[in-house]
């Protein structure tokens, strides 16, 4: 701990001396025997200080919580031999306490002693709860004694995802069972067409009726149920924040609500973070994996880096063949835009939700300003019209709930599949 002398102390000090002073110089023995007596007990009063023994700790009854969540804590405090015991403590921005003042006194005693406090999580993260700092005084109160604690406890906050009842539908599947109806032929329980039989054929899938009416022997032919891969393209090279929210947050929460939505359907999903620091998942199923994915995205942040400057493509094994890349950015680096390009030359799947920054844009105080604003959904506009033009659906997301803005997306599929047909 650290020691610091009280104003008490000071004060007292003072007082002696002068009193000690005008003694020696009026020749009054009284005063001069105040000024000893402060003195004397000055003396004895810090011949006596000892540094206390005081433990804080904090614990909480979960390592995991999502956004919103009242998550229950508790202090421990264990002092002995100290006075008046004072607790700051500090909290991680994005946890708030719900109840209770950062700041505690405690009364004079020893022992353990236990605080029960609630913390809320406010926004998703990866969070080493906040130092607590500790200031004791001694009996006297005479020496303040002060001491930081480490923030020793993670909380991992994970973002509230969007129930989302019908994701985008993948064009492509792969050779593993799932919930997805295939465009190919074979073993299946969807009725795709009727054929005259084979040898080979199983008895139970001839078609009676068709065989009766023709003449000859007919069987059914089914769509199989495949899963696809599903790879969620985040956006972070830059963003655009006012106050509590941005661009990164709504990307963030989109691609936790897609990445549960599609591991429900029993798809394989991963994930790549392009920015400062790019990095990918390869595409799993499970629950596990939509823990990891979860776990990346809390790591997500606009960082400043030297080291992927001029990347403007992703590397060609990052992403599995026939997979569907759903890319959540806001449209305002170039290397993004590009990237995307790319993926679309190579002939990827791709869906791009613009995750619109204008919600977010304030308004300049000049007319040149005011003008900039205006053209800047112009140029927005233009740009998603170039993802158009490739066959690429586009959709811009602001307030709006994320399921409309896929309903959108679902559709413009769905038109453009009837207009290429």
């Amino acid at each position: 701990m650290t020691r610091t002398v009280s104003r008490r102390a000071g004060v007292y000090a003072l007082t002696s001396a002068l009193a000690l002073l005008l003694g020696l110089v009026l020749g009054s023995p009284a005063l001069a025997a105040l000024g000893a007596a402060f003195a004397a007990w000055l003396a004895v009063a810090f011949a006596c200080v000892r540094a206390p023994e005081a433990t804080v700790t904090l614990t909480c009854a979960v390592e995991r919580a999502v956004e919103g969540e009242r998550v229950p804590a508790t202090l421990e405090v264990s002092s002995h031999g100290a006075g008046e015991l004072e607790l700051l403590l500090t909290l991680s921005p994005g946890i708030a306490l719900a109840q209770g003042a950062p700041h505690l006194i405690l009364a004079p005693g020893d022992g353990p002693r236990s605080l029960p406090l609630v913390l809320v999580a406010e926004r998703w993260g990866a969070y080493r709860l906040g130092e607590i700092v500790v200031r004791a005084r001694d009996r006297f109160g005479l020496v303040a004694f002060h001491a930081r604690t480490e923030p020793g406890l993670a909380l991992r906050v994970y973002p509230r995802p969007e129930r989302l009842p019908r994701p985008i539908r993948p064009l492509e599947t792969q050779p593993y069972a799932g919930n997805q109806v295939a465009r190919v032929k074979g073993d299946g329980i969807e009725f795709a067409d009727i054929r005259p039989f084979v040898r080979g054929d199983r008895v139970r899938r001839i078609n009676w009726r068709a065989s009766a009416r023709r003449g000859e022997t007919y069987v059914n032919e089914a769509h199989p149920e495949r899963n696809s891969d599903v790879v969620l393209f985040l956006d972070s090279f830059a963003e655009v924040r006012a106050g509590a929210g941005g661009t990164l947050d709504r990307a963030v929460r989109a691609a936790a609500s897609l990445a549960r939505a599609y591991l429900d359907r029993r798809d394989r999903v991963g994930l790549v973070g392009f920015g400062g620091v790019v990095r990918w998942l390869t595409p799993s199923t499970g629950r596990t994996q939509l823990y990891r994915i979860v776990d990346a995205l809390l790591e997500t942040e606009v960082a400043l880096s030297y080291a992927w400057k001029g990347i403007d493509l992703l590397p060609p094994r990052s992403l599995p063949p026939q997979s569907l890349v759903v890319a959540l950015t806001p449209l305002l680096d170039e290397r993004s835009v590009l990237a995307l390009l790319d993926l679309r030359a190579r002939g990827f799947d791709l869906v791009v939700v613009d995750v619109s920054p204008l919600p977010f844009a304030a308004v300049g105080g000049d007319d040149l300003d005011r003008l900039a604003l205006r053209l800047w959904p112009l140029w927005r506009e233009a740009l998603r019209h170039r993802y158009e033009r490739l066959g690429v659906a586009v959709v811009e997301w602001t307030d709006r709930p994320l399921a409309e803005a896929i309903e959108e997306v679902r559709s413009f599929r769905r038109y453009a599949r009837r207009a290429s047909g």
